[in-house]
């Protein structure tokens, strides 16, 4: 995977995001830390307020954290952030994480 970090133990590839195609999210962040026996990526796409097409998916476990494939809609910016299965968050600090969305 690409050198795309970003704070709290994410990983995103490739970056830039185009519309239509699959992007990487890897999770190592304070959940993968605690133990959490299950983590869920909680994303949704659009305006930072109120977010579209918003949808809770299971992460699968691997040795450098958990990851999750999944498309990029075109819906502008993908936001995310992840919970556990015991109703725990980490949502970056309150400002969860976002990348832009590009048309191709």
């Amino acid at each position: 995977m690409a050198e795309n970090m970003y704070p709290g133990g994410v990983r995103i590839d490739p970056l830039p995001a185009t519309a239509g195609q699959e992007v990487c999210i890897l999770y190592s962040g304070l959940l993968a830390n605690s133990g959490a026996d299950q983590v869920y990526l909680h994303v949704g796409y659009g305006d930072a307020g109120k977010w579209k097409k918003v949808e809770d998916v299971e992460m699968d476990k691997t040795g450098y954290g958990w990851v999750k494939v999944l498309p990029a809609h075109d819906l502008g910016a993908m936001h995310f952030c992840f919970h556990d299965s015991a109703h725990n968050w980490d949502n970056n600090n309150g400002v969860n994480w976002t990348i832009q969305v590009h048309n191709g």
